[in-house]
């Protein structure tokens, strides 16, 4: 697959990119390099291949939950600035 210099142009124009003439020779041959590349994996044959979402098998460990007590609310609110029935005192922030 080619790209044309028309069509790097109008790429640019939608991402807002400003290109001299040089420039646009660059990218147009650049983007041609690489839509050729890109274009080899066409020729693979894929009918086997499971979809996926990444290419590596990847979970998350995370530690089971556990009741616990929680921590009492005088030594939660030891270091607070400004306390009042229990709570912390913050800045109000909605009008």
């Amino acid at each position: 697959m080619s790209i044309t210099k028309e069509e790097v142009q109008h790429v640019a124009h939608l991402a807002r990119l400003e290109f001299s003439e040089e420039e646009l020779e660059r990218f147009t041959e650049q983007l041609a390099q690489i839509l050729s590349y890109v274009e080899k994996l066409n020729e693979l044959d894929t009918s086997q291949v499971e979809p996926t979402y990444h290419a590596l098998k990847l979970t998350n460990i995370f530690r089971e939950d556990e009741v616990k007590e929680s921590i009492p609310t005088e030594e939660a609110l030891s270091n607070a600035p400004q306390r009042e029935n229990g709570f912390f005192v913050v800045p109000k922030v909605i009008k």
